[in-house]
């Protein structure tokens, strides 16, 4: 009556990929969510739907939270501003505008400059310089060398010190790992965020026009199984997987692979990765908005055997967060070693012993397969896995999914999501995105961490 627009959610809930009524919802949660809820309400000002999501898997949230908490907010090497900043660059690389509207005004809050958001050629030299190594790590980072870390450290007046290089790297990763889980589990921007809301009254069809962009047209509502049956090929699916792991488990028992063996499986494996691409493989221009943040737009994933070129395997034992990484972290930048450790820790052991409708499950097999393959994408091997597992538990609907997410988040589609483990819980497939988020985050770590160590020695 007043004439004022008044803005209405433009999805439902805070995933476009889980019903909303699938979710946790607020007021019905239990007093250790409450707590998490209200740290993360304290910490970022809202209650935002990455926590809404993450919330699943409370043990995880709690340690994600204390390690970004630290990240922006505590005492660090880089200035309150330039984190934030950094988190923009990080996000544009993968058109997540989702996380980088969220730092715009986080940016903006802690006294930035809001010229430097006109573009990164308004920003410092010493913002500037950090490009090739922001888009090396979000898309090649095999190809990171100690010259690259040199470049930084050794120009003049714009040099870096090795603690605030440490510190935007975490940084560079979280956020590229984090677009990753955006992405992965089809984050709805909140109603006050750009794409969050729309100005018109409620239209008839219940769904929203970003599902539409997102492969989504509400076809799938109709033809969906009655409430309550489950379609008899997933069930299939759950009992050949769980099949394929005991005969895994006996085989393991009964014999061990050569080493020349294990060697030529993960190369076929590393190999075969590269053929696996996104069905939905159109290339996505990203928008002016959000790539003003980053140079060189054109510049993207590719495979690192494409082109002749051939990058040498990245081989555990020789270079591991566990043995070198963490220390290093750490040494130069205290206590964040031990909060990434401790997050790497949770999501790759995090286990409720189910799976789908069984319970009392061991699912190490599968989740290490799930890490291993994330890692044999990027080139590292470890010399005491058995890579020919990984095409017996990841079937191609997976892999897809597995190395859109990873690779090129932007893409990941609600049909990717919807193909994978149809009769998984969502719970299940937001744990798979944490394993992706901490596997993906530290291989980005472990090039840049190793380029750093040659650096220094």
């Amino acid at each position: 009556e007043l004439g004022i627009r008044i803005p209405r959610p433009l999805g439902h809930g805070p995933s476009r990929f889980i019903p909303e009524k699938e979710t946790i919802q607020v007021g019905n949660e239990d007093a250790m969510m409450h707590a998490l809820f209200a740290d993360s309400f304290a910490t970022l000002g809202r209650l935002d739907n990455v926590t809404l999501v993450m919330v699943f898997h409370p043990q995880y949230l709690e340690s994600f939270l204390k390690t970004q908490h630290y990240l922006l907010q505590m005492d660090g090497p880089l200035p309150l501003h330039y984190r934030h900043y950094i988190g923009i660059m990080a996000a544009a690389r993968h058109q997540c505008s989702y996380l980088v509207n969220l730092h715009v005004n986080d940016f903006l809050h802690v006294g930035g400059d809001p010229k430097w958001l006109n573009g990164l050629e308004n920003a410092p030299q010493k913002l500037q310089n950090l490009g090739e190594l922001n888009k090396m790590l979000a898309h090649r980072p095999w190809l990171i060398t100690k010259e690259h870390i040199e470049q930084l450290l050794k120009t003049e007046e714009n040099s870096w010190s090795l603690a605030e290089l440490i510190h935007a790297v975490v940084l560079l990763t979280h956020y590229h790992s984090l677009a990753s889980f955006t992405f992965g589990c089809g984050i709805s921007p909140e109603i006050d965020c750009e794409g969050g809301h729309t100005f018109r009254p409620p239209s008839v069809s219940n769904y929203c026009i970003c599902d539409i962009t997102n492969g989504y047209h509400g076809v799938d509502e109709i033809h969906a199984s009655p409430t309550g049956s489950i379609p008899v090929k997933s069930v299939c699916e759950v009992e050949a997987l769980m099949e394929k792991m005991k005969q895994l488990q006996e085989c393991r028992d009964e014999e061990e692979a050569s080493q020349e063996e294990m060697a030529t499986r993960f190369e076929r494996e590393k190999r075969e990765s590269m053929f696996v691409c996104s069905s939905e493989d159109e290339e996505s221009a990203p928008t002016r908005d959000v790539s003003r943040h980053f140079e060189d737009t054109s510049y993207g994933y590719k495979d690192f055997s494409r082109h002749g070129m051939h990058v040498p395997t990245f081989r555990a034992q020789d270079y591991s967060w566990e043995d070198h990484g963490y220390s290093l972290v750490n040494r130069l930048y205290p206590d964040v070693g031990q909060l990434l450790d401790e997050k790497f820790h949770i999501a790759y052991n995090l286990t409720y012993n189910t799976m789908a409708m069984h319970k009392d499950v061991d699912t190490s097999m599968l989740r290490r397969a799930i890490w291993n393959y994330i890692h044999c994408m990027f080139g590292i091997r470890y010399d005491d896995y058995d890579y020919g597992e990984i095409n017996q538990l990841l079937d191609r609907s997976f892999k897809v999914y597995i190395k859109t997410v990873v690779c090129t988040p932007e893409k990941t589609t609600k049909r990717m999501y919807d193909s994978f483990w149809r009769q998984f819980e969502h719970s299940e497939k937001v744990h798979v995105n944490l394993l992706l988020v901490e596997a993906r985050m530290q291989a980005e770590l472990l090039y840049a961490l190793r380029a750093i160590t040659r650096y220094m020695t």
